[in-house]
């Protein structure tokens, strides 16, 4: 049963998750308070004042438990402690009263589809095929002439497979060699996982984002992915060799929503808790999150990575809204563009001679409008752009094995600037574990506090404009037919009417307002925006909202 004391969350609305803005901090890149080089902590709970002005409603904490950091805390030693990197308990317990003393929930991450090779569970199961871990991990028998037993790819490069010398198996890893896959197919598993939310739930966490998600259950017998029709044709052109396969047997399995049940159940013990899970799926990412998100009785919402690549056009981003508004009838989505797996946003979609801060404020402007909850990633508020860093900086395998072909993820996790003047940005007294850009310090918090012109004063403008209208909150929304690459939507609340339309193109669009959508009264508008009698005039990038009737 959930415990009396349990630290409450600001506000106990069932449903606060609908419509919420996340913020998502990189432990270990936000603030450093020991001189270390990494963040921690204490230097979160520092900084949640930031935070807090942004006016979002949560955090979502990246991971900060014990690990030997072979994947920056992705590979899980302890799901029970905090790594002595980060600080301790107590820190954290002092993080969540300080979140919620302004106001913010606490989201923390939970990595439960693999742990790290160092868990005392994987020591005891590797050490013989009897003993009472024997079957906590995905373990199989060689193939006769010695090979893994089918073709499963890992997502980080080569074989799904390492053969393990003691116990004469090969182990099953999605990711690292060092992040063997745990086995859901056996119940004490998913009890001990269980047992291991309840110890955060007690601790006052208000939710939780699943790692992963998908990839929680594996085919029980094992059979070999079938490839994808572009590999055999050979115009597949990616540089991941796991995008070659369709992945029927390794990852969303059937049987993972009857886990996903008995975590919602544990959810709901507690008052006003909610998870969001990270699906992966190529291809079928929609039809996923339709099953995990839909009867009230698993994940409260999802997201995908649809709008997180290279694509930028209102057709995109029409495209994947009304495909998740068709696939799923009574589930919710949280859309966000960034996050601290692929390469900043601004980075991505500005195209060659534009201007970065136009792309920040247009994307935070459409983000606020979509339906669904919305994720902002660390560094976005500010326009941050990816880091160019060389090879002898890097820290993420992934960067480190393949590069130059893939540079990794350390681009988007480099540290928070707060100050343009101080050492390091502000971010810490010692030498940064991944290296503060010089670039990155003109767009500085104290820089950025001073100019109501700034990213980051648009990031406060929009997302105040979106609580303070229900319509952009939990809405229903409706596309506009539109020419050329303008998107334009309607968000519908109990008493009132919203227009959204935004400017993709780098050249001006006109866009003549429909009679039945006057008139309009703009409530906010940039990039050059301008309301004219007879329709809207948008410069590139332009963006306008504003209410009907």
């Amino acid at each position: 049963m959930a415990d009396d004391n349990a630290q409450p969350g600001p506000e106990q609305s069932a449903d606060w998750w609908r419509g919420c803005v996340i913020y998502q901090i990189y432990p270990r890149s936000f603030q450093d308070t020991t001189g270390d080089g990494s963040g921690d902590l204490s230097g979160i709970t520092s900084r949640l004042a930031h935070v807090a002005s942004l006016g979002v409603d949560a955090v979502w904490l990246s991971p900060f438990f014990k690990s030997p950091m072979a994947d920056m805390g992705y590979d899980v030693s302890d799901y029970q402690a905090v790594d002595p990197m980060f600080g301790t308990l107590d820190d954290f317990d002092a993080l969540v009263a300080e979140a919620h003393r302004l106001g913010l929930k606490v989201i923390i991450d939970q990595v439960l589809s693999h742990s790290s090779d160092k868990h005392e569970w994987f020591v005891e199961s590797r050490a013989s095929k009897d003993n009472p871990k024997a079957d906590w991990y995905v373990w199989a028998d060689t193939r006769p002439d010695g090979n893994a037993p089918n073709n499963w790819l890992s997502v980080f490069g080569g074989p799904a497979w390492e053969w393990d010398a003691t116990r004469r198996q090969y182990y099953m890893h999605n990711f690292l060699a060092s992040q063997p896959d745990l086995n859901f197919h056996n119940p004490k598993v998913q009890d001990a996982l269980l047992q291991t939310v309840r110890f955060w739930l007690e601790r006052g966490v208000d939710g939780f984002r699943l790692d992963t998600v998908n990839y929680y259950v594996h085919d029980r017998w094992l059979r070999s992915n079938p490839p994808l029709a572009s590999s055999v044709a050979g115009t597949n052109g990616e540089t991941n060799t796991y995008l070659f396969q369709e992945h029927l047997f390794d990852k969303t399995q059937p049987e993972n929503l009857g886990f996903l049940r008995r975590f919602r159940a544990l959810l709901d013990e507690y008052d006003g808790r909610a998870s969001v899970g990270e699906v992966g799926d190529e291809g079928r990412s929609l039809q996923t999150l339709a099953a995990y998100t839909s009867g009230g009785d698993k994940l409260n919402m999802c997201y995908t990575f649809d709008l997180l690549g290279q694509q930028f056009s209102a057709a995109h981003v029409r495209g994947c809204v009304e495909a998740f508004e068709a696939a799923v009838a009574d589930g919710w989505v949280c859309w966000a563009f960034s996050n601290h797996d692929v390469v900043r946003h601004v980075s991505r979609w500005t195209r060659p001679g534009g201007d970065p801060d136009a792309v920040a404020t247009f994307a935070i402007a459409l983000l606020s409008c979509l339906r669904g909850s919305i994720c902002l990633y660390q560094g976005e508020e500010l326009g941050l752009e990816e880091a160019e860093l060389t090879f002898e900086d890097l820290r993420d395998p992934v960067g480190i094995r393949f590069w130059p072909g893939v540079k990794g993820r350390d681009g988007c996790r480099t540290p928070m600037v707060w100050e343009a003047g101080a050492d390091n940005a502000g971010f810490s007294s010692g030498k940064p574990w991944l290296p503060v850009p010089e670039s990155h310090r003109a767009r500085a918090v104290d820089i950025q506090n001073a100019d109501d012109k700034s990213v980051l004063a648009g990031y406060r403008t929009m997302l105040a404009l979106r609580k303070a209208h229900l319509a952009l909150v939990k809405g229903p929304i409706r596309f506009l037919d539109t020419e050329g690459d303008v998107l334009a939507f309607i968000r519908q609340g109990e008493d009132e009417t919203l227009l959204c339309v935004f400017n993709f193109a780098d050249k001006p669009a006109d866009w003549p307002l429909p009679p039945d959508l006057q008139p309009v009264e703009a409530i906010a508008l940039g990039g050059g925006a301008v309301l004219q009698e007879e329709g809207l005039s948008l410069q590139a990038l332009g963006w306008f909202v504003g209410k009907v009737g």
